[in-house]
C-alpha cells in the first residue's frame, strides 16, 4: 500500500523556493531532501496544508500567500541596537536570527537584517515574512513515524533529526 502524506507520516521532500520573481530563494536540491514529521508545524503551515493526499513520487508545485508562509510583515521594522548589547565573541551576520530576553523573561525570536559599524539593526519578522512563497515540491518518501519520532514531535534519521 503507497503511503499518502497525513498527521503522524514522516516525509521527506526535495524543494526549490521562489520569490514572486523566479529568483531561487532556497533549494534542497544540492543535499539530502528535508524530512519533517506531518501535523508537527515544522513547514509553513500553507506548504504541509498542499502536502496532504500527496504520496511518494508525486512533484506539485504550490503558491503560499504570506499569511500562510512566514506572516505579514509586522511590528516598527528593523530597529538600531548596539553592538555592545551582544557578546563581544558573537560572530554576527546578516540574516542570522537570534533569541533575545525581554523584560518578562519570556525570548523573542529576532533577525539581523543590517550591521552599520556600532549599530545592528534587528527586526521581529522573519526575512520571508510578508512574501508570497512559491516552491516546486518532490516527494521522495511517506513513511509511519516510530514512535520515538512522536514523542520527539519531528523526524529522526536521514534528512531528519540526529540525536
Amino acid at each position: 500500500m503507497t503511503e499518502t502524506v497525513a498527521d503522524k507520516k514522516v516525509v521527506l521532500f526535495h524543494y526549490v523556493l521562489t520569490d514572486d520573481d523566479g529568483e531561487t530563494i532556497d533549494s534542497s536540491r544540492d543535499g539530502q531532501p528535508l524530512a519533517y514529521l506531518h501535523g508537527s508545524g515544522q513547514i509553513v503551515p500553507g506548504l504541509e496544508a498542499a502536502m496532504v493526499g500527496k504520496q511518494a513520487g508525486d512533484s506539485f508545485q504550490a503558491e503560499i500567500a504570506p499569511e500562510d508562509g512566514y506572516g505579514e510583515l509586522q511590528g516598527p521594522g528593523p530597529q538600531p541596537v548596539e553592538r555592545g548589547a551582544f557578546p563581544a565573541d558573537a560572530e554576527l551576520v546578516e540574516g542570522m536570527m537570534f533569541h533575545a530576553e525581554m523584560p518578562d523573561g519570556s525570548a523573542v525570536a529576532l533577525w539581523i537584517t543590517e550591521i552599520k559599524g556600532d549599530e545592528v539593526f534587528v527586526d521581529q519578522n522573519h526575512p520571508l515574512a510578508g512574501a508570497t512563497l512559491h516552491f516546486d515540491v518532490e516527494i521522495m518518501e511517506v513513511r509511519d513515524a516510530t514512535a520515538e519520532e512522536l514523542v520527539h514531535g519531528h523526524a529522526h534519521g536521514p534528512g531528519g533529526h540526529h540525536h
